[in-house]
């Protein structure tokens, strides 16, 4: 069963909103696993898609951080195919940018 979006809107530059999908942690799973194996696909894209499949103009970047790091520790989800394990926040994840580097090597 697919979790009901949550899209609160706040403000973009003076006079514009914007719609902002908070995503839930199975959305982010789920995303990751649709992620190709083997392969470092690009967070910001996963996080336009997720908004786009929601209806919202984006996607709340610190929520999926957050997920992201929940997830990296219970294994429940492949987060090494979107950390880049070269940017300060793989250290965040369990095992860090070498544990990144070895489960991508390992789905070649």
């Amino acid at each position: 069963m697919e979790d009901v979006p949550v899209i609160k809107m706040r403000r973009k530059g003076r006079n514009l909103e914007q719609r902002m999908l908070i995503p839930s942690e199975r959305m982010v799973v789920d995303a990751l696993r649709a992620a190709q194996a083997g392969r470092l696909s690009d967070l910001a894209e996963v996080r336009r898609v997720l908004a786009v499949k929601y209806g919202a103009d984006a996607c709340c970047p610190v929520t999926v951080q957050q997920h992201l790091i929940r997830i990296s520790q219970d294994g429940s989800a492949p987060f090494w195919r979107v950390v880049d394990p070269d940017r300060p926040f793989a250290r965040r994840m369990t095992g860090g940018p070498d544990r990144i580097r070895e489960k991508l090597a390992a789905e070649c």
